[in-house]
């Protein structure tokens, strides 16, 4: 059975359950702060509807190599990622508090080497910090050739054009990708996901317990071999020569697209899939 758009509607035989890991400050080894800038004001243009009177910020610029391994863990709120030409990455961080001694808890901590650059919530040792409501924000800019992974994060996270593997787990948040080459992992997601493959690697793309709707948007023809399973909605694949395999039912289904190739696992969604071309009508 060959057809060009199919739709396939089903209800989850069982209820999706995500543990996300909402204590977030207390994720990582505690590390001594790289040298950077701390200055107390207001940030100007970063998005400051949400935060709270007391406010400090960090920025340091870091040399990274070509493929190295940057990582963000551990962030009581949002995360904005773009890629820029070049080796110079830009790490830049909003913490806000009620009262400015409870800036003294919750520091966000950065360590680099040449090939790794990390970026995480400071680790509460004494229990101290869990009672001082302490709000982070990160943005960074990136070079684009890097292997991502972003972890741990509440609030929502957005990734530009990644020329590497990208890796995020453990979101309470939408998560939105502009552009991801080779393997892409995705798990454990409290929001929406909608990410762009520009070009799907052997790897291929995992997508997993997600609490929201998946859309997976590619820039070329498409071969892969398509795996769901346990979708509590519909799913939609607007994408070129599908050929689906065995019976389907309730709980899975498999498909062929284009000549097959890398696989696509989809499985433990609470909300509808859908795959297309990008620029497709939506």
């Amino acid at each position: 059975m060959k057809t060009k758009l199919f739709v396939l509607s089903f209800v989850a035989v069982f209820v999706l359950a995500l543990s996300l890991p909402l204590g977030l400050a207390a994720q990582q080894r505690e590390r001594r702060h790289a040298t950077g800038t701390i200055t107390s004001a207001n940030p100007v243009d970063n998005n400051s509807d949400s935060d709270l009177p007391e406010k400090d910020e960090f920025h340091q610029s870091y040399q990274l190599a070509a493929g190295a391994k940057v990582e963000v863990q551990g962030i009581n709120g949002s995360v904005e990622i773009e890629t820029a030409p070049g080796s110079t990455a830009q790490v830049n961080v909003y913490r806000s508090a009620r009262a400015r001694e409870d800036l003294e808890f919750r520091k966000v901590l950065v360590d680099q080497t040449a090939m790794s650059l990390i970026v995480h919530g400071e680790k509460d040792t004494s229990g101290v910090a869990s009672h001082r409501d302490v709000r982070q924000r990160v943005t960074l800019s990136l070079p684009r050739q890097i292997d991502l992974g972003v972890s741990g994060v509440n609030g929502r996270v957005g990734v530009g054009e990644i020329d590497g593997p990208v890796k995020l787990s453990g979101i309470n948040g939408k998560v939105e990708v502009a552009q991801a080459m080779g393997y892409s992992n995705i798990s454990g997601i409290n929001g929406r996901v909608k990410v762009t493959i520009s070009r799907l690697g052997e790897q291929g793309i995992h997508v997993s317990g997600v609490n929201g709707g998946v859309e997976l948007s590619f820039s070329e023809d498409l071969n892969a071999d398509l795996d769901v399973t346990g979708i509590n909605g519909s799913v939609n694949a607007d994408v070129a020569n599908v050929t689906i395999f065995g019976k389907v039912d309730r709980q899975n289904f498999h498909a062929k697209i284009g000549s097959g190739g890398s696989p696509i696992k989809v499985n433990g969604i609470n909300g509808h899939v859908k795959l297309s071309r990008v620029g497709a009508p939506g």
